[in-house]
């Protein structure tokens, strides 16, 4: 499994996770909102490796 991959799937858990928290304790209690800012670095990271590979989708 790649790099690529591996950041994908914590981003898919981290999405997950969020949501079941948002649910649970509210969308603006202090562990949604800290799953959701490790979620923006992941999500922008993903786009950094994109940019780096010329465009390309990142497989």
């Amino acid at each position: 499994m790649c790099a690529a991959d591996k950041l994908l799937d914590r981003i898919e858990f981290l999405r997950n996770k969020m949501t079941e928290i948002a649910f649970d304790k509210g969308f603006t209690s202090n562990e949604a909102i800290t799953t959701s800012q490790e979620l923006d670095k992941l999500l922008n990271l993903y786009e950094s490796m994109k940019q780096v590979n010329g465009q390309k989708k990142v497989e």
